[in-house]
């Protein structure tokens, strides 16, 4: 969330793209594929490897993110944008999902507390971060290192946390936890 997150970049992308008018869709276009992928996510009971599919999605959210750099018009741009989104939504599924299956219940209220501060943080954390590279190696650079820094710190994550890789909620409906 930290390095991948160009919204403070949004009403300069939007110059690029096709001035402020299409500064909404840029606004936009996330919550457009998170709710493309709510209607069509039925297919997520099916995968088990919930920590993996976290994982997953948080890479194609990288990968939105530099597609969304690399556009030179608005429809790919906003394609980026919303791939991320839907991407987001799908990675948000999985993580509650295991937060309901792992969390015991004396420790919900403390633990939620936790992840407010995370992700009320990250994204904000995130605009700072996306201002300060845009304002050294210009809005562009900014944008695309944030997506391939969100991808190597997936892969990180993944290499440090293989116990969160290898979660199967099966383990968790049938009472094996």
């Amino acid at each position: 969330m930290v390095f991948g997150m160009p919204l403070a970049l949004f009403p300069a992308l939007s110059d690029r793209l096709g001035g402020p008018r299409v500064l909404g869709l840029l606004y936009t276009a996330p919550a457009v594929g998170a709710l493309i992928a709510s209607v069509t996510g039925r297919w997520t009971a099916r995968v088990h490897r919930h920590g993996l599919g976290v994982m997953v999605a948080a890479t194609v959210w990288g990968i939105g993110i530099v597609f969304f750099g690399l556009s030179e018009s608005l429809w790919p741009a906003l394609f980026g944008l919303a791939l991320a989104g839907g991407a987001d939504c799908v990675s948000g599924l999985f993580r509650l999902t295991m937060w309901n299956q792992t969390i015991p219940d004396t420790l919900r209220g403390r633990l939620a507390a936790i992840e407010m501060v995370s992700y009320m943080s990250g994204p904000l954390l995130g605009h700072v971060e996306a201002g300060a590279v845009a304002a050294v190696f210009g809005v562009r650079a900014s944008v695309i290192s944030g997506g391939v820094l969100c991808i190597v710190g997936v892969l990180v994550c993944g290499a440090l946390l293989p116990r969160f890789m290898r979660y199967d909620a099966r383990k968790f409906v049938s009472g094996a936890a």
